[in-house]
């Protein structure tokens, strides 16, 4: 029998997952996805920074992670804390830094450090997570 393309975890945090294509539409299903999950935990306050969020993480590994897919985890760490993240197969290290001078592009994380909490990436064998944390109002 095929397996759902999202699922949701049976232990651990709760949390929704999704592998998509390494492409820039993925960033689309995303935050679908996101936006799914922060309504069904009532956390729909955290849906603007979430897309924000999931959408930068999405391209930063559509232009810098290598094989053909990537992986989507929506979190929920704490009651009202959500931790976003995308898994890729690259080990190169994300970072903050100033935009170029055309403006576009090349601002790295700082548009997901911005409404976050917390980020951070943590290396894998196989590449990286990285991930941001936003805590909705108590």
């Amino acid at each position: 029998m095929p397996q759902p393309a999202t699922q949701a975890r049976p232990t651990g945090h709760p949390g929704y997952s999704q592998t998509l294509p390494r492409e820039p539409k993925s960033a689309a299903v995303a935050r679908r996805l996101t936006d799914a999950a922060l309504s069904c935990w009532g956390l729909e306050e955290l849906a603007d920074d979430g897309a924000l969020i999931v959408t930068e993480l999405v391209a930063n590994a559509v232009r810098h992670a290598r094989r053909d897919s990537i992986r989507v985890v929506v979190e929920r760490t704490a009651a009202r804390k959500v931790r976003v993240a995308v898994m890729d197969f690259s080990r190169a290290r994300p970072g903050e830094r100033q935009a170029g001078n055309d403006g576009e592009g090349g601002r790295g994380l700082l548009p997901v450090a911005a409404p976050a909490v917390d980020w951070g990436t943590d290396e894998r064998r196989w590449g990286k997570v990285v991930w941001a944390e936003r805590e909705g109002r108590g």
